[in-house]
C-alpha cells in the first residue's frame, strides 16, 4: 500500500512564525535600533566637539633655575701667537 505523497504533506504541521516575524515586533525592534543608532550619533559628535582644534598652538613656559657649579680641579691657560 502506497501513499500519495500530495496527502502526506497535508498531514504535517505548518511551521510557527518566530515571535520577532510580527509587525509589532519589527517595529519595535527598528525603533530600537534607530533610538540606539541616535544615541551613538550624539556621543560621537559630543566627542569631536569637546576634543582640541587640530594644528592648535600650545605654549609651555618654564622658569629654570641656574645650579650651582663645582669648583674647577685644574686651570688650564691657552696662548694663541699670530
Amino acid at each position: 500500500m502506497s501513499v500519495d505523497p500530495r496527502r502526506r504533506a497535508d498531514r504535517r504541521r505548518p511551521r510557527r512564525r518566530s515571535a520577532w516575524h510580527s509587525p509589532p515586533a519589527r517595529l519595535a525592534l527598528g525603533l530600537a535600533a534607530a533610538v540606539l543608532l541616535l544615541l551613538v550619533g550624539i556621543s560621537i559628535g559630543r566627542a569631536l566637539e569637546d576634543g582640541p582644534a587640530p594644528g592648535g598652538t600650545q605654549t609651555n613656559i618654564r622658569t629654570l633655575e641656574p645650579e650651582e657649579l663645582p669648583p674647577a680641579a685644574r686651570t688650564v691657560t691657552v696662548t694663541v701667537t699670530d
